[in-house]
């Protein structure tokens, strides 16, 4: 694959620096330049933004998002087998780059950015859904961050984007469409990546709201629908029982039938309940 930056191409960047994906660290690297400056291009314009990335690798989204012309890049990357690798993209670059070696679960980057600020990452399957969660739950809204361009298992894309009475539906669907737009911009066969995940990947977009859809306690809301959702299958006043006294008459308040289920109740009406169960 030709490089789009005038440095090698990443397949001999693997093998220069044997860069062989690790099932561990939940590594599965995309080495088409062409397709990660597509995934860097649903960001946005990136002129006038910095960019967090999570998992950098051997820097394909990395470089690409350098060269669609982000302000400046701080990569978080865990694999220390990845930063000579990524030392050589930094040298192209200039200071536009900076890596940060450690977990990014662990690892507050706020220090190394200036905002408006971007987050567009190919998360690492392990951490991704939890790393997405903290990005959603921050303890006040708005949150450091203007968008979210991350790449999950198409499962969980799906999770994040569905609507009531999918089977997708669930915690992950609220938290995120609560506070953001969001949408999968596109997908990715699993021939993509070395080595092929056994499953399609999808990239997701979400642009924050300034406001939350509706009122809601954060912390009440998220105990509630978690469950809610715990036990899915159950009608809510068995799976919400004792979260709360005279439970059947907040959920008529809330408009909602005692005997549906979770995902039959939008999002509009967790935020309602959330409300009367808090007071």
């Amino acid at each position: 694959m030709a490089s789009i930056d005038g440095l090698p191409p990443l397949r001999e960047v693997i093998n220069t620096h044997e860069l062989f994906a690790k099932k561990a660290l939940g590594q599965n690297f995309l080495l088409d330049l062409n397709l990660t400056s597509k995934i860097a291009r649903q960001a946005g314009d990136l002129a006038n933004s910095d960019v967090l990335e999570v998992g950098p690798g051997p820097g394909g989204l990395t470089r690409a998002l350098l060269h669609e012309g982000a302000r400046r890049v701080v990569a978080i990357e865990q694999d220390e087998r990845c930063l000579p690798a990524l030392a050589e993209v930094s040298a192209h670059y200039g200071d536009k780059l900076e890596v940060l070696q450690g977990d990014a679960l662990k690892i507050d980057p706020l220090a190394h950015l200036s905002a408006p600020i971007r987050i567009v990452s190919n998360l690492p399957y392990n951490v991704g859904t939890e790393l997405l969660t903290r990005w959603l739950s921050p303890p006040e809204w708005p949150p450091f961050w203007q968008s979210l361009t991350l790449m999950f298992q198409k499962e969980v894309a799906q999770r994040i984007v569905a609507q009531p009475r999918t089977k997708a539906y669930g915690r992950l669907s609220i938290l995120a469409q609560w506070r953001c737009e969001a949408r999968i911009v596109m997908e990715i066969p699993p021939a993509a990546f070395t080595p092929p995940p056994k499953v399609t990947s999808a990239v997701v977009h979400l642009e924050r709201l300034d406001q939350p859809r509706f009122q809601a306690d954060a912390k009440t809301l998220s105990r509630v629908v978690a469950q809610a959702f715990n036990q899915r299958r159950k009608m809510l006043r068995a799976s919400l029982k004792g979260i709360a006294p005279d439970l059947e008459d907040r959920l008529l308040a809330a408009d909602i039938k005692p005997t549906q289920r979770a995902e039959e109740i939008g999002l509009e009406q967790f935020c309602k309940l959330s409300e009367l169960i808090g007071k």
